[in-house]
């Protein structure tokens, strides 16, 4: 004749089973360690957590049938339920058990031998429940592990989507004759590449009663840098900078200046910065763009060694191509 299969418990049950276990143990440490009711609420309650709301009702408490006090078992019991109600009866009980595994002031209970039955219990609970603390500490920290994985992941797949899209865009404006179109393009393109890298970006925008138009802003690393635009056949000269330069100079000192010109600049121009003493723009063409879009290149680590050799070496202008290379 075949036999039933005892019933195995699964991670639910077994979870509730531990927790109604803890909770008995809870409450024979409340009704044996001390035997004096206040000292009890005391050196048990107070301990653990609970209010002071609840231990007045743990020393007040009377049965509604005989009007006697209850004993501490059973307003233990009404405090455990108050605390289940809250949601945090949890805590207090592996507090409680926390505490009778410590315990060693056995003078306090009316039976001794009891009291030490019960603090060998709870040490024997405490380490189940450390070691269950820690497989769960452990499950945490691999889900955060996953999920921190599948974000990067996503946010590579997007950052490879929106790249691929701006950089359409650059190649259909390549061949656009309407200088103005591609001119505001453009700037709405590098806005949002910018923000694709998670630079906080300002668009265009106004200052001085309208008298200063911006093409854009964005900070980097505790600066705020203008931004201005070029998309023109001919190479930009130093002319085409002053405009930027004033606008730097007329903004707080934590400023620097991003001149884009998708077709270079002419060769005076680099030394002319160089000999400004402020030291504020820096120089992107169409190149670094391109090579940021197609993803062989990493806008942050090209703008850190822009201002890098900026600072370091006078430079106004690293080419993305130091970088990939």
């Amino acid at each position: 004749m075949q036999q039933d299969l005892p019933f195995e418990q699964g991670p639910a049950e077994a979870g509730a089973a531990a927790a109604a276990d803890a909770r008995r143990l809870a409450l024979e440490v409340i009704a044996t360690l001390v035997n004096i009711k206040k000292t009890a609420a005391d050196q048990l309650l107070r301990k653990a957590g609970v209010s002071n709301d609840l231990i007045r009702r743990f020393l007040t408490e009377k049965d509604p049938i005989t009007g006697e006090k209850r004993s501490k078992r059973e307003a233990g019991i009404v405090v455990l339920d108050e605390l289940a109600r809250a949601g945090m009866d949890a805590e207090v009980v592996r507090r409680l058990i926390a505490i009778a595994a410590e315990w060693d002031a056995f003078h306090l209970a009316q039976d001794e031998y009891k009291a030490r039955a019960v603090v060998q219990k709870a040490r024997e609970i405490a380490g189940v429940l450390a070691e269950a603390d820690a497989r769960e500490r452990t499950l945490e920290e691999k889900r955060a592990r996953e999920n921190e994985a599948l974000q990067r992941r996503q946010a590579a797949q997007v950052l490879q989507q929106q790249s691929d899209l701006l950089l359409a865009q650059f190649e259909h404006a390549s061949v656009d004759e309407d200088v103005h179109k591609r001119g505001y393009l453009l700037q709405d393109m590098l806005n949002r590449l910018f923000d694709l890298h998670r630079f906080p970006v300002t668009r265009a925008f106004q200052r001085n009663s309208g008298g200063e138009q911006i093409d854009g802003a964005f900070e980097f690393e505790g600066w705020h840098y203008l931004v201005e635009c070029r998309w023109r056949a001919r190479l930009a000269d130093i002319r085409d900078l002053d405009g930027l330069l004033g606008q730097v100079r007329r903004s707080g000192r934590q400023t620097m200046g991003l001149f884009l010109s998708i077709n270079g600049w002419s060769e005076h121009v680099a030394g002319l910065l160089k000999q400004n003493p402020d030291k504020s723009i820096l120089l992107m063409e169409g190149y670094d763009l391109r090579a940021v879009l197609a993803r062989q290149a990493d806008l942050r680590e090209l703008m850190k060694a822009k201002v890098r050799a900026l600072n370091l070496d006078s430079e106004p202008y690293f080419s993305v191509a130091r970088l990939v290379r």
